[in-house]
């Protein structure tokens, strides 16, 4: 899901290129493949509240993977000026069968509001359908307007309705095909 993704940023900073040679450039971030521990850890710093949001099927998945995968881990955002940590973004799972894939994003507080989410996404949904396994990229947001939805709406996806999801409850579905 696009919303309930808290982001920490202890203002660490990290040479990209050193550490991962799956780098995804934007105007000002790179994006940066996280190893399968990288997330699993993220996931035990969340708080027992942040962590019950997190999908029991996604937590399955990461704890089956063997290696860092694109479609499951996930992607460390930095600042390419700063080399400080300023989100994450990924997708909830690899494309299906039906060609579908869905993101997720979250940058944190202090460094909001500054076109970061919309590079991200944008980002994704360039990855996504440049690796011929995706016909339509998928975002689910809360049902209101709010900063995700600016972000999508920028981004090209349209608003396809309201759908429950078994997760997250009620969410508005926005999509963009290929």
């Amino acid at each position: 899901m696009v919303y309930g993704l808290t982001i920490r940023s202890n203002e660490r900073t990290i040479d990209a290129s050193v550490i991962n040679p799956v780098l995804i450039e934007t105007t000002n971030l790179t994006l940066a493949l996280q190893s399968r521990e990288e997330t699993l850890a993220q996931i035990d710093a969340l708080s027992p509240e942040q962590r019950s949001e997190v999908s029991p099927v996604w937590l399955a998945r990461m704890a089956a993977a063997a290696a860092s995968d694109p479609w499951l881990h996930g992607f460390t955002l930095i600042h390419r000026a700063s080399g400080a940590v300023v989100g994450t973004a990924g997708f909830k799972a690899p494309p299906g069968w039906d060609g579908i894939v869905e993101i997720a994003y979250g940058v944190a507080p202090e460094h909001q509001c500054l076109g970061y989410a919309t590079e991200a996404a944008s980002a994704l949904t360039a990855f996504a359908f440049d690796s011929g396994r995706v016909r339509i990229v998928r975002a689910h947001t809360r049902p209101e307007p709010n900063a995700s939805t600016r972000v999508l709406t920028k981004c090209g996806f349209e608003r396809i309705g309201e759908v429950t999801d078994p997760e997250d409850g009620l969410v508005w579905r926005w999509e963009k095909a290929h």
